[in-house]
């Protein structure tokens, strides 16, 4: 197990690493000139233009810049000298003259409000979908499976966005069942209740539409998963449903959604943007909007890197969990 873990290390690290090279491979070619930009777009001054390109090391060549880039990551990184210097401790992403800031500082403010959303919404979507998925395929064909299909067509026609505005016009503007969002998060350390109140429409806006796709997929799992020679055994011997399913099936059928779910949660940690800008709620996901609208190349480098991050991180997850799940993955 520790050897099948170790190479699973190892080969994230070099996707890690590749990612992040051809990441900044792009944005190091994009048309723009960095150093301009941090003037602001209608900047024309030939000498601040230049003073920021040497203060912030673009006019090394570029394996220096990006062993820099690595360097920073790892020690942290100085820009500039003497008294107008400016130090980004490690991990550091570089810093943003339009934030006036160190790029981690600001990751750092946006993340806490992406992992709240992304996490309470996978437990709802993981509750909801799972649980009317395996009864569905359990009771198929009467009335339970004919409303999770019900419900299935509504949320997988229903955008986010869509959805998302539907529930602050009835919910809060028309029935004023909940108070208006302000679009301020608060930590859940500071005040738990008012935590939950600000998150819970968006987390029923994401969970409405991902669980509406994993109870298809569960029944349909489910099922395939019931039909197998070994679970035909099981009931010969004499072996209760309940056991049957919670013991034979539910293992095999649910592998999968591991899987699913790890991507699916590592794609929401890289920034919900359409649920996030619906409910104003300042996270990964707004950050990344605002980069680009503003044209801010060290936020966009690093929000980009951040969602490669989630998405190498959660597949080693998934990973080690299948391993765990089905012991034949680990001699892969």
């Amino acid at each position: 197990m520790l050897s099948y873990i170790s190479r699973r290390l190892a080969v994230s690290f070099i996707i890690l690493l590749t990612v992040s090279f051809a990441v900044y491979v792009i944005f190091a070619f994009l048309p723009y000139d960095p150093a301009a930009l941090t003037c602001g777009k209608t900047c024309n001054d030939p000498g601040i233009i230049e003073a920021n390109r040497h203060r912030l090391g673009y006019d090394l060549p570029f394996f220096t810049q990006y062993f820099l880039f690595l360097k920073g990551l790892l020690f942290g990184r100085s820009f500039g000298e003497g008294a107008a210097m400016i130090t980004c401790p490690a991990p550091s992403l570089g810093y943003s003259f339009q934030e006036h800031a160190c790029v981690t500082n600001v990751i750092s403010e946006a993340l806490p409000v992406t992992v709240s959303l992304a996490l309470g919404a996978l437990v709802m979507w993981l509750a909801l979908g799972v649980g009317l998925g395996i009864l569905a395929a359990r009771f198929r064909g009467r009335i339970v499976d004919q409303l999770s299909t019900i419900f299935v067509l509504i949320g997988t026609s229903l955008p986010t966005f869509l959805t998302g505005l539907m529930l602050l016009v009835f919910v809060v503007i028309k029935w004023h069942i909940m108070p208006f969002p302000a679009g301020n998060y608060t930590p859940f350390l500071e005040n738990p209740f008012e935590w939950a109140q600000i998150l819970l429409l968006p987390w029923i806006t994401l969970a409405f539409a991902y669980a509406a796709l994993y109870t298809r997929f569960v029944r349909s799992a489910v099922i395939d998963t019931s039909n197998e020679d070994y679970i035909r055994t099981a009931r010969a011997k004499g072996l209760s449903e309940g056991v049957i399913l919670g013991k034979h099936t539910l293992r095999a059928a649910l592998a999968p959604i591991a899987t699913m779910a790890g991507l699916d949660f590592a794609g929401l940690l890289g920034g919900a943007i359409l649920t996030e800008s619906v409910f104003n709620l300042p996270g990964i996901g707004r950050l990344a909007i605002n980069s680009v609208v503003n044209i801010d190349l060290p936020i966009i480098v690093a929000t980009t890197l951040l969602a490669a991050l989630f998405v190498v991180i959660m597949n080693l997850l998934v990973d080690i969990l299948y391993a765990f799940i089905d012991p034949r993955v680990r001699v892969v």
